[in-house]
């Protein structure tokens, strides 16, 4: 835990705290369940990590199956999570800024992406020496990306 405490120059050098492997079809629960377990998970997660004097940023990233639209709701391809996702009336990263409004003292910010390209973008700084590489996803469904870099990379 005491690397976690120093900054990182890049973000290679960043670490993972804690993690807590959950998965919805264990418990088949509804949207409403999945969401209420997923709050419960992270508010418990900045307990503890108050308890052990981190300080967080008050970002929560989400990566997700589908189509993500700009104001994080999905438009398709989330026929694998429980219940309906993809509803106008549904909007994960405002469910969690409600449910979790604030961290540390700042204002939540909810960021979700498509998983792939979530997963592509986490190789990102063990990916300079290359001009080009994508990600396959299976799973979620099916789902790709394809990243460029347009510094020093080879060709």
């Amino acid at each position: 835990m005491e690397a976690c405490r120093k900054k990182a120059e890049d973000l290679s050098k960043a670490c993972v705290w804690k993690s807590e492997l959950w998965r919805h079809a264990d418990d088949e629960p509804s949207r409403e369940q999945a969401v209420k377990h997923l709050v419960k998970m992270l508010k418990d997660r900045i307990a503890k990590a108050d308890k052990e004097g981190l300080k967080l940023a008050p970002l929560i990233g989400v990566a997700c199956p589908g189509v993500i639209k700009a104001d994080g709701s999905i438009e398709k391809g989330a026929q694998n999570l429980p219940g309906n996702w993809e509803s106008s009336k549904f909007n994960l990263p405002a469910s969690l800024v409600e449910a979790v409004p604030q961290i540390g003292g700042h204002d939540t910010a909810v960021i979700m992406h498509n998983d792939g390209v979530v997963q592509g973008l986490s190789e990102m700084p063990f990916m300079q020496d290359v001009r080009r590489w994508g990600v396959l996803t299976i799973g979620t469904g099916l789902g790709n990306a394809r990243f460029t870099n347009r510094g020093n990379g080879k060709v």
